[in-house]
């Protein structure tokens, strides 16, 4: 690969943590705007904070694949603070159903089950899920099983860049391969 030629990079939107993802930013707006009240600072805050928690989750993913072309070191840490960011919002819709006495799903309940199905369908879109935000209990435990879904598949996403990190090394490493290869070569020619 000559120097002027680009690395490939971006793609996101074609993965699927990024489409998980969308779909957990889409429904925890619409969650928040239907079942979290802001009449004090205090709830405003809490709905602020799972808001940007599942953008973040979802932004992460875009900035990361981006700089993927100059960085992948880069690309793992925002593809960690996605993940992260997921597990907050994750903690903040349990804690929604425990302080309102809601009932979390079971991982294997039968809602659950047909919920993570959902994942299998090409088509999925926010439509798909919609009939989950009827109520606050069956509108948090929805995108609790997606945020599960997305999490899983960050996960596997990090092993893989990891694994791809430590197999061909960084930008930086690899232009230093090339800055040496290069002066290797000019020796062996002067010589």
């Amino acid at each position: 690969m000559g120097l002027r030629e680009k690395k490939s990079h971006g793609g996101y939107r074609s993965l699927k943590s990024y489409q998980t993802t969308t779909l957990v930013y889409d429904l925890t707006v619409e969650f928040c705007n239907r079942y979290m009240t802001c009449s004090t600072n205090k709830s405003y805050r809490t709905y602020d904070q799972m808001v940007q928690a599942a953008r973040s989750g979802r932004q992460n993913i875009a900035e990361g694949s981006q700089a993927s072309a100059t960085s992948k070191k880069t690309e793992i840490k925002l593809v960690g603070v996605a993940r992260a960011s997921l597990e907050e919002l994750l903690v903040d819709f349990e804690d929604f159903l425990r302080q309102r006495g809601l009932k979390l799903w079971e991982k294997d309940s039968l809602t659950a089950k047909k919920v993570r199905d959902l994942a299998y369908k090409a088509d999925k879109t926010y439509e798909t899920y919609r009939s989950y935000l009827k109520d606050p209990e069956t509108a948090a435990n929805c995108i609790i099983c997606l945020i599960h879904q997305a999490n899983f598949l960050l996960d596997r996403q990090l092993v893989s860049l990891e694994k791809l990190f430590v197999k061909q090394g960084g930008y930086s490493e690899n232009l230093l391969r090339k800055r040496l290869e290069f002066k290797n070569n000019n020796r062996a020619i002067e010589q």
